[in-house]
């Protein structure tokens, strides 16, 4: 049961603000308001920063949806995040992310990455989301793979998917109805992460 009012229709909204935000969302890539927007557009000025940060960083990378959706999974793994994961597990198998990689990420078991692409943006986001920062060595790695644009994009995409995730967490918005949790969630703390194979 969610802890605040998600609004699931435009006529549930209070204001013109929230309705703005709405319509510009449902205007925009994602085509509609989900997850954490429908959290966020209680704060419509929020909201609207929040959407064009997401859009920005989902659908504009230099990364690619592959990398990209590959980063997100370990970051709502790392928080338990059940919509996230839900939403971007599938989003990841869309984007070609074979389904062993994203079965071991799930569960907790290390990865057998066979493009090394893969593997440098999936140590570079656990070990961000462990240790809040990552050894230069691998941030050289990263940069020269990808480029300075590269690396700050994924960075702020680690994060940006980090807020969500708190979003969904702390206000318990649940997954679509029927869907079965897909993460089992550590009684306490955050989901550790191995090395890859």
């Amino acid at each position: 049961m969610p802890r605040i009012p998600l609004p699931a229709t435009r006529e549930d909204l209070a204001d013109d603000a929230q309705r703005a935000v709405w319509d510009s969302v449902v205007a925009g890539p994602r085509g509609r308001v989900i997850g954490p927007l429908r959290a966020a557009i209680h704060a419509p000025d929020l909201a609207r920063a929040w959407s064009a940060l997401g859009e920005s960083l989902r659908f504009g990378t230099s990364l690619g949806k592959r990398l990209s959706e590959l980063a997100i999974i370990v970051t709502g793994r790392r928080w338990s995040a059940q919509v996230e994961w839900f939403v971007h597990a599938q989003a990841a198998a869309d984007a070609g992310l074979e389904p062993e990689v994203i079965a071991a990420i799930r569960d907790g078991a290390p990865p057998d990455f066979t493009h090394p692409d893969d593997a440098l943006i999936y140590d570079y986001a656990r070990l961000l989301l462990r240790d809040g920062t990552v050894p230069a060595a691998l941030h050289a790695q990263v940069t020269e793979r990808f480029g300075v644009p590269g690396v700050v994009e994924l960075t702020a995409l680690i994060g940006y998917y980090s807020m969500v995730a708190m979003t969904l967490n702390a206000h318990d918005v649940p997954l679509p109805d029927g869907a079965t949790p897909p993460l089992t969630a550590p009684p306490e703390g955050l989901f550790a992460q191995p090395p890859p194979d």
